[in-house]
């Protein structure tokens, strides 16, 4: 849960920035479909890394490309088949490309290809095709029987199997619920448990295989699929070599091998040998091990992340959706982290929580801001802008974390943004814009660097609390958690003592931006009549509106109404730092004890309701700006130079490829599973 989905924010504050876009020939953003705008980001400083490094990198990002078909399996059972239908007729379609059904096709398609599969990459709802079963059917009539997912049944079979997953809105209709009362397994479409078992049972599962006195317990479930066997009974079925997703880990082990010759240090390719072992047996135990010596190793240039990480697709908070990305250090934009990371124990000792919930002593905090070299997985096209791992709390109270800002990704938003006109639209005047003009950029940057390097490290559970004992709301918790370490201390004196800030003025640009989102901006993101669902949005609800009702009787923040349209007003900056520091120090408190009814009542309460009237303002007032409210990334393209012993004697780039064809070409070469993995 330590991984900032900070697009999520992203989206709606740093278009606020007037970052003037730079005058070199990159361009920034592409094509735009349905909700998404797609951009592209420059890897920086490629050019100038030795042979050795750009050899290192090319494995590794083969490597990160290797496993994407698993993440499409993982988020539905038919998304490999309905990807590989889809991909058939755009390609053999003898109409006319200009047509009403093959734009509408078109587009379909991109979402499936940007989400992963059918249902939405953010909102998890199942989104609907803009053309009917009737007209695929008859496209589908044109294409080859050998270029159709057919896996021996006929064509009418085939569409009697998915049609309904497609067009019927009932069937499947969220790949992630996580409404109160609701069977979460049962009304979940995404591929983490076997048809038919029930919320109850896998929690009885893993209760009682749980080890009740194990100081460092391995996440358990997190890198398995639940079924039934023969006999009725719930058992495993492993990621691993020779278990479920064979193909690709095979794929994605090979092309980690081919990178160790090339690593920076021998610690490293210790780690990548930990990292295939893992994937070789499956034991978490030696994925602890791994994540232990990965952690340490804050030396290596170049680093990547590759396997089973983030829970936020299971409605259990359990099991871990598969994600890649490779980068390396930004040097210059590090010494800003680093500052934080060797002040970890001030920040710890002066936090706003109870003592009996803070650690002792915190231990091994490392922070870099890194250049992003290639995305996947999880993280691909919609991705992070920090990450803080590993997520193990026995392994973080221990040894520590390592915590990224993606530096190169924020400066596209950053860049791509520029003159949206959302400043203009919802922010309160003038002097407010003015104020995020000059600070908002670097205070969305700071703000996710505390989040991840010390919000995620900081706190500790007290002995015997279950690490899972928030359940569904612990992704919700986790992030408010680390939202509000940053929160309250991008405020503080001692990022003015450090160079982090110019002075106390700054952080009001943080706190405006993060009240306007939470409270308004951030519901261009939901369909009218629906709740929040996504966890982080979830939690930034949560946060604003907690605020906001608790500091009501002394305005502290409030909305107001100027010529027809609703705006955030702050009147009392300070104070709003004091409630900020209120509820941290409540949620600390409900991690620490596990307090799951605590989780519950915060996240209803304040998280997941939508006021109607507010939301189809905001709408309407988004929706003149023609801006989309979802970003992704198209990956820069790899080219290995070779010799005639296949050596590899250059690496380039090529930023030019079109978002269709970068996800065709992935469909053809990295094609590692099959269709159907059950």
């Amino acid at each position: 849960m330590k991984h900032t989905i900070a697009t999520m924010m992203i989206a709606a504050t740093s278009a606020l920035g007037a970052q003037a876009q730079t005058a070199d020939s990159f361009k920034y953003t592409d094509e735009k479909f349905a909700d998404i705008q797609m951009l592209r980001y420059k890897v920086e400083g490629f050019d100038k890394l030795t042979l050795k490094e750009k050899t290192f990198i090319y494995y590794l990002q083969e490597a990160a490309l290797d496993g994407r078909d698993i993440l499409f399996d993982q988020n539905g059972r038919y998304n490999l088949r309905i990807r590989a239908l889809l991909e058939a007729v755009y390609t053999n379609y003898k109409g006319n490309h200009k047509d009403a059904f093959y734009q509408a096709l078109s587009v379909y398609l991109k979402r499936v290809w940007f989400s992963s599969g059918i249902h939405h990459h953010y909102g998890c709802e199942k989104f609907q095709p803009e053309f009917t079963d009737k007209a695929l059917r008859t496209a589908i009539n044109q294409v080859p029987a050998d270029k159709l997912p057919l896996m021996g049944q006929t064509i009418d079979q085939m569409c009697a199997e998915l049609f309904p997953v497609m067009f019927d809105p009932t069937v499947m209709p969220m790949r992630v619920n996580q409404k109160d009362g609701d069977d979460l397994i049962k009304t979940s479409a995404c591929n983490y448990y076997a048809p038919g078992i029930t919320q109850a049972e896998a929690e009885e599962f893993y209760a009682q295989r749980k080890p009740t006195a194990d100081p460092r317990p391995v996440m358990m479930g997190m890198n398995s699929r639940l079924e039934r066997n023969e006999y009725g009974m719930l058992t495993e079925r492993v990621w691993r070599v020779g278990g479920m997703y064979t193909a690709a880990i095979e794929r994605i082990v090979d092309n980690l091998l081919k990178a160790r010759p090339f690593a920076d240090t021998p610690a490293q390719q210790k780690g990548i040998d930990l990292l295939v072992e893992t994937y070789r047996t499956g034991d978490l135990r030696t994925f602890d091990d791994y994540s232990i010596h990965w952690l340490k190793d804050t030396e290596s240039l170049v680093d990547f992340t590759n396997y089973f990480t983030e829970s936020y697709g299971d409605p259990l908070g359990m099991k871990a959706s598969w994600e890649a990305i490779v980068n390396f250090k930004d040097l210059a934009a590090t010494e800003r982290t680093e500052k934080l990371s060797a002040n970890a124990q001030w920040f710890e000792d002066h936090s706003p929580v109870a003592p009996e919930f803070k650690k002792d002593k915190v231990k091994g905090i490392s922070a870099k801001v890194i250049t992003a070299a290639i995305l996947g997985g999880d993280l691909y096209p919609s991705t992070a802008i920090g990450i803080n791992l590993p997520n193990s709390d026995w392994v973080r109270r221990e040894f520590g974390s390592k915590s990224v800002t993606i530096g190169n990704l924020t400066d596209a938003y950053n860049k791509a943004a520029h003159g949206s006109g959302m400043d203009k639209e919802f922010v309160i005047d003038e002097a407010t814009r003015q104020l995020i003009n000059q600070y908002g950029d670097a205070c969305d940057d700071l703000h996710t660097d505390l989040h991840e390097c010390l919000g995620h490290g900081s706190g500790r559970l007290l002995p015997g609390t279950d690490p899972d004992s928030l359940k569904a709301y612990g992704s919700t918790i986790e992030e408010a958690r680390a939202d509000l370490f940053g929160l309250y201390y991008v405020a503080d004196q001692k990022l003015v003592d450090l160079g982090l800030t110019p002075n106390l003025e700054a952080y009001k640009s943080q706190y405006y931006t993060y009240m306007m989102n939470g409270l308004m901006t951030q519901l261009v993101r939901i369909k009218p009549g629906n709740n929040i669902e996504e966890a982080h949005m979830r939690n930034r609800a949560l946060i604003a509106h907690w605020a906001y009702e608790q500091g009501k009787a002394h305005k502290v923040v409030e909305l107001v109404k100027q010529h027809g349209k609703t705006y955030v007003k702050i009147n009392d900056y300070p104070a709003l730092r004091e409630l900020f520091g209120k509820l941290l120090a409540e949620i600390q408190r409900i991690k620490s004890e596990g307090d799951y009814e605590g989780a519950r009542r915060l996240v209803e309460d304040y998280g997941v309701k939508v006021d109607p009237v507010l939301h189809k303002e905001v709408l309407t007032r988004y929706d003149k700006l023609h801006l989309s409210p979802y970003k992704g990334f198209i990956n820069p393209v790899y080219h290995a130079e070779r010799d005639a012993q296949g050596n590899i004697t250059n690496v380039t780039l090529d930023y030019t490829e079109p978002y269709d064809q970068q996800m065709l070409r992935y469909s053809r070469d990295y094609a590692t599973l099959p269709l159907v993995n059950e």
